[in-house]
């Protein structure tokens, strides 16, 4: 598939990653979005729940130790600050300001951060209750496209850690 050069490199990165093992997915092309409440609005077929809200955040566990970690969960659900810090045995958990989310994913804007944070070197952290869906879909690197696949797919691609982070 030829990505409009418009859009993010990263959708092209995503897009490859797909076709090369000829996994099944579908693309959307729309007016920028920033929120999952947004998106959902225009992808025809998905739920709120069904979308991938990826969510980069800096888990300090010590003073001299902090680091940048991915999150991703159903759009219709918060992440538990808590439960993240438990994850990581972190003093402090918060999420990634808009320059430091700019720095990580190479100018990916908020809102258009994908869910595969292993193109960015971060780990990610994947709620169970979003896997439950047969399919997911997402903002893949840009406010203006998104991704629908199977979630099964995005797990063999990903690798994320599953825990309970909602």
């Amino acid at each position: 598939m030829i990505i409009d050069t418009k859009y993010h490199p990263v959708v092209s990165q995503i897009i490859n990653l797909l076709e090369k093992d000829h996994f099944w997915f579908e693309t959307f092309e729309h007016k920028p979005v920033r929120t999952s409440e947004e998106a959902v609005k225009i992808r025809d077929g998905y739920s709120l729940h069904q979308g991938a809200k990826a969510l980069i955040v800096r888990v300090k566990i010590s003073n001299t130790l902090k680091r940048f970690t991915m999150l991703v969960f159903p759009g219709d659900a918060r992440f538990d600050a808590e439960k993240v810090k438990q994850l990581f045995k972190a003093r402090d958990v918060r999420l990634a300001s808009e320059e430091e989310v700019f720095k990580i994913t190479h100018g990916v804007k908020l809102g258009g951060v994908p869910p595969f944070g292993n193109l960015f070197r971060l780990q990610v952290v994947a709620d169970p209750v979003l896997l439950q869906n047969e399919k997911i879909v997402f903002n893949a690197g840009d406010q203006s496209f998104s991704i629908g696949m199977k979630s099964k797919d995005y797990k063999l691609i990903v690798h994320p850690l599953v825990e309970t982070i909602i």
